[in-house]
């Protein structure tokens, strides 16, 4: 019941956002809403030690082999409780911005949270696929909407992207489903099908180009960096410190259990991709003065290293990856924050014009250089443990 309440929480109240017309009521509507989230995965991880509170399942489309089944696990545990956590601190920290027609932006905002959830507690390829599009569509509509000058030119190729993505991901689904023993969307039949090795190839770079779009990995990052530029920053922290997550999450969840034979034959493309990846976009962030462009192109560089892990195949470094993909979300977040108020109290893009910062706003220069240093995981930071674990999959890893 825990999974269906963390969904109908941010579904229902964001329904109901598009119709609180005044903008200081909708924006506390908004933040009680990501609040009683919150509230309701706290209960769930301490008060509820029974597996049931957190499985949901309900006929739904029976007559194809699929139901409404939620599932959280401890990867989905750990998922929404990063999206959880990040609403609350992205609404607090976008106070003081101006939206027009707020109604319809927070509305958004709350129904890509409810997707977002969905997606990481789906345990049926079909409510996984719906919840992927939910989170996606209202994102459409908040980049298209709110943003700087070429935010529609923007938008379009990031509809582009993820449309090829999503149909790519849809028929290599109804693929898996087509071979599943029992005709039947759920993940525990996807488990148990066998495709044979040419068919799991073509099926294997379906599933991985539509989650390495939404990653996002080279060469299928070009989107990343103009959006998040000219996007607003309470949407670019969902896009960075949670969308993101969503591609590495389906990785773990659906791609690497179902396609164990195609992973390991083409686990040296993914690792060659996720490097020139993670150096390509580590040159292009030394050569940035834009500060929102510096954060997105570290950020490929990250979820470069987070894939490259993947598919190294260890437990060790998957285990490093989990940990990793929540303390990313939370630096990142921590990041955006910074750039949106050195944006609106100094109105200063560039790197270049932000000498004097520890002169005239102390706390914030300490803060920028606290979650800077999280972002490279020096030792005794959030980003530390997660990153050496990595590191030692990586090395150790047969694959």
């Amino acid at each position: 019941m825990i999974a269906l309440l963390l969904i109908l929480i941010p579904l229902l109240t964001g329904i109901a956002a598009f119709f609180i017309k005044e903008d200081k009521r909708v924006r506390t509507w908004a933040y009680f809403s990501s609040v009683a989230t919150v509230a309701v995965i706290a209960y769930g991880l301490v008060s509820c030690n029974n597996e049931s509170c957190f499985q949901f399942r309900a006929d739904w489309m029976g007559s194809i082999g699929s139901s409404f089944h939620l599932k959280m696990d401890g990867l989905s545990k750990l998922m929404c409780l990063l999206t959880a956590i990040a609403y609350p601190l992205i609404f607090v920290s976008t106070l003081k911005t101006g939206y027009k027609n707020p109604s319809r932006y927070f509305g958004l905002m709350l129904l890509t949270q409810a997707g977002l959830l969905g997606v990481f507690t789906a345990a049926d390829a079909l409510v996984f696929y719906f919840f992927w599009e939910l989170a996606l569509i209202p994102v459409y509509f908040l980049c298209s909407t709110w943003g700087g000058e070429k935010r529609i030119a923007v938008t379009f190729k990031f509809f582009i992207y993820t449309f090829l993505g999503s149909v790519l991901m849809l028929v290599a689904l109804l693929f898996i489903y087509n071979s599943t023993p029992d005709r039947s969307f759920d993940i525990d039949s996807f488990y148990k099908v066998f495709i044979t090795g040419s068919k799991q190839s073509w099926v294997f770079w379906m599933l991985f180009v539509a989650f390495a779009i939404k990653m996002p990995i080279f060469p299928f990052h070009t989107w990343q960096p103009d959006t998040y530029e000219q996007t607003n920053t309470g949407t670019t922290m969902v896009l960075s410190g949670l969308m993101v997550k969503m591609g590495l999450f389906a990785v773990l969840r659906w791609l690497l259990p179902v396609m164990p034979v195609a992973v390991s034959n083409w686990t040296n493309a993914v690792a060659f991709l996720s490097v020139f990846g993670i150096i390509y976009a580590s040159l292009i962030a030394i050569r940035q003065d834009d500060l929102k462009k510096l954060v997105a192109y570290s950020s490929i560089a990250h979820i470069g290293l987070m894939c490259l892990t993947l598919f190294a195949v260890n437990k060790t470094g998957m285990q490093g990856v989990m940990l990793q993909m929540f303390n990313h979300g939370i630096n990142i977040i921590g990041l955006w924050i910074v750039v949106e108020i050195i944006e609106r109290n100094l109105g200063v893009k560039k790197i270049s014009q932000l000498g004097g910062l520890a002169s005239t706003s102390p706390a914030l220069a300490i803060f920028l250089t606290i979650i800077a240093l999280a972002n490279i995981a020096l030792p005794l930071t959030n980003g530390f443990p997660g990153e050496f674990l990595m590191f030692n999959g990586i090395f150790s890893s047969n694959a």
